[in-house]
């Protein structure tokens, strides 16, 4: 049996980083919106015992140390099932190493799509758990959406849709960001009001121009990455309402009311940036095809 998944990419409108927990983790307010620039997972199930991975992307590993290994693993354990043999293809389209959840996106679909392979009749609530366990980030990937998300980035609250605007995402190819470099550069930065708590206030108005100009990233501001200081000019230069880093970086996304500017600024940049793409918000995370 075969069963294909689409992982969609998420975007931060909103990123605050409020210190380091007793637990050495970080505490978060985000505010995340997912788009419609998807990866392809393709689970097969088959009789080798084993969890196998393949993908089409060069660099993302093909073993254990695969996110979607990692979930199938913990899958298996939380249904209390052996290990079975499942076979996992990636078709990648979102770029790794860009703050765009990729990975989480992926490990995401691997829990949806094993639920729907074995039958195992997982609730929402029980997949959100299993998320969890794998990164902060994989839950909000199965929901998807609006969502304000705090404490390490799993504890979700449903926010008004950010809808009729049209988002340049653009990652540069020679920067890729280590995460743990960039919470240490953030655990530098001077205190300063929480940025996220403007984007709710926006979001509930439905204001764009509020929307728009509340985009803030603490990492953004503590790496000051000079190619995405370049695209970010790039984009407000080409009309974007509003533009930023995401996730811990380095993509950048603008944010424009009007199609043409987006496509405008798209084709401009992807003539020095092959990775860049103009998609839509969503109101859903991973879905089965």
């Amino acid at each position: 049996m075969e069963i294909k998944l689409k992982a969609p990419a998420k975007i931060n409108l909103s990123l605050d980083v409020r210190g380091r927990r007793p637990d050495g983790y970080h505490e978060l307010a985000t505010v995340m919106q997912t788009v419609d620039l998807y990866d392809t997972i393709t689970l097969t199930d088959n009789d080798s015992g084993a969890v196998t991975v393949s993908c089409n992307y060069e660099g993302v590993p093909c073993d254990e140390r695969n996110i979607c290994v990692k979930a199938a693993n913990r899958f298996f354990e939380a249904c209390r099932l052996p290990v079975s043999g499942v076979h996992i293809d990636i078709d990648k389209t979102i770029p790794t190493q860009a703050g765009l959840a990729g990975g989480s996106s992926d490990g995401a679909a691997v829990i949806m799509g094993l639920n729907a392979l074995f039958g195992t009749g997982l609730t929402p609530k029980e997949m959100l758990d299993i998320g969890e366990r794998i990164g902060a980030d994989v839950p909000f990937c199965i929901e998807g959406g609006t969502k304000l998300c705090t404490g390490i980035g799993a504890t979700m609250h449903k926010l008004p849709s950010l809808h009729g605007v049209h988002i340049v995402i653009c990652k540069p190819d020679t920067v890729s960001v280590s995460t743990a470099e960039a919470y240490q550069k953030v655990d530098a930065l001077a205190p300063h009001p929480c940025y996220t708590d403007e984007m709710v206030k926006a979001l509930y108005s439905r204001d764009l121009f509020m929307i728009t100009s509340t985009i803030f990233n603490d990492f953004e501001l503590a790496l000051q990455i000079p190619e995405v200081n370049e695209i970010k000019k790039r984009m407000l230069q080409a009309k974007a309402n509003g533009a930023g880093m995401s996730g811990s970086g380095s993509a950048v996304f603008g944010v424009f009311a009007s199609e043409s500017r987006a496509k405008k600024c798209r084709d401009a940049l992807k003539a020095d940036y092959p990775e860049t793409f103009l998609c839509k918000p969503i109101k859903i995370g991973c879905s089965i095809e």
